[in-house]
């Protein structure tokens, strides 16, 4: 499958320094504990990706729901902003060089968007989990994209 998702026209502000400045702190203590969570409550991973133009290594906590096969799906949700958050396009360059940091261990992954009825299903659980990231796709006329992390062998 493709990653194909287009801007909204409307949405959300884009998180700005403070939300980057928590987001640092909310890595180090992910990576410190060999876990975590979001603020809210929410699981969290670290995710690495390669930069789409630069090819250099960047880093972003986000929030994770359980997928089938011992997959974890995520939302580039960017809080229901108009745009995709920057971990959106660098998946889609490179699907086949990102790895997460969960549970104190570093997983290379392969990243698949879903589509169609596979999409709807993955965000209906993630909606009924979680009504913040059901309250961002309300925010935005962009259909908010799924992406499922599988592991891969190093």
């Amino acid at each position: 499958m493709t990653f194909t998702s287009r801007p909204g026209t409307y949405g959300a502000r884009q998180p700005g320094t403070a939300v980057r400045w928590l987001n640092k702190l909310t890595m180090r203590r992910i990576l410190r504990k060999g876990g975590g969570k979001m603020l809210g409550g929410l699981d969290a991973l670290v995710l690495t990706t390669l930069g789409k133009r630069s090819g250099e290594p960047r880093v972003s906590p986000v929030c994770w729901f359980p997928g089938d096969n011992g997959s974890r799906l995520i939302v580039a949700s960017a809080n229901g902003a108009p745009k995709n958050p920057a971990w959106y396009y660098n998946l889609a360059a490179h699907p086949d060089k990102a790895q997460i940091t969960i549970d104190g261990r570093t997983v290379p992954v392969t990243a698949e968007q879903l589509h169609g009825e596979e999409r709807a299903r993955a965000w209906q659980k993630i909606a009924d989990s979680s009504a913040r990231f059901a309250a961002y796709q309300s925010k935005t006329d962009r259909e908010l994209p799924v992406i499922r992390l599988t592991p891969r062998s190093a």
